[in-house]
């Protein structure tokens, strides 16, 4: 497994370098959708923001954007999804020039990979009527605090 040691000093040029990147890639096609995939605002912003106001912490995202280069590579390879997830929600629409919450469906598609040591699950999110985009990129595990082992991230994939 790679290792995702946080270091603050290293935080800021890890943080400026994928956000660097990520403006870089656009898009990238994806064999599985056979359709081009975006990598937009809302993506980048989801590494660093669990919702609009509640940011993630600097270790988070720290093991995120670190690992943000494998995201355009792995979606390039995945000719396989492994879950899919669909909900309802509210979602923000530019509507007569203003920003509104619409009810949608929406699908989060979840691809894992390992590449080298590195195991790591990447999500495209779907909104009814949208493009299919990058969502997150999500570390396989992570360790428990209290006891020091691996626990895998599961769950709810609009927010991990």
């Amino acid at each position: 497994m790679a290792s995702f040691n946080f270091k603050t000093e290293d935080f800021e040029k890890i943080k400026q370098e994928a956000e660097k990147f990520y403006g870089l890639i656009g898009k990238c096609h994806c064999p599985y959708f056979k359709e081009t995939i975006a990598f937009n605002a809302k993506g980048l912003r989801h590494l660093k923001f669990k919702s609009d106001r509640i940011a993630r912490s600097s270790e988070d995202q720290y093991a995120r954007l670190k690992l943000l280069k494998l995201a355009p590579e792995i979606l390039k390879l995945s000719h396989t999804v492994q879950g899919i997830w669909k909900i309802r929600r509210f979602e923000d629409q530019k509507t007569n020039s203003r920003w509104e919450k619409i009810m949608k469906d929406v699908v989060f598609y979840e691809f894992l990979a390992v590449i080298g040591s590195v195991r790591v699950k990447i999500i495209v999110k779907e909104a009814s009527g949208g493009e299919k985009h990058f969502w997150s990129i999500i570390p396989f595990w992570g360790i428990d605090r209290q006891n020091q082992k691996r626990i895998l991230h599961s769950g709810n994939p609009e927010n991990d």
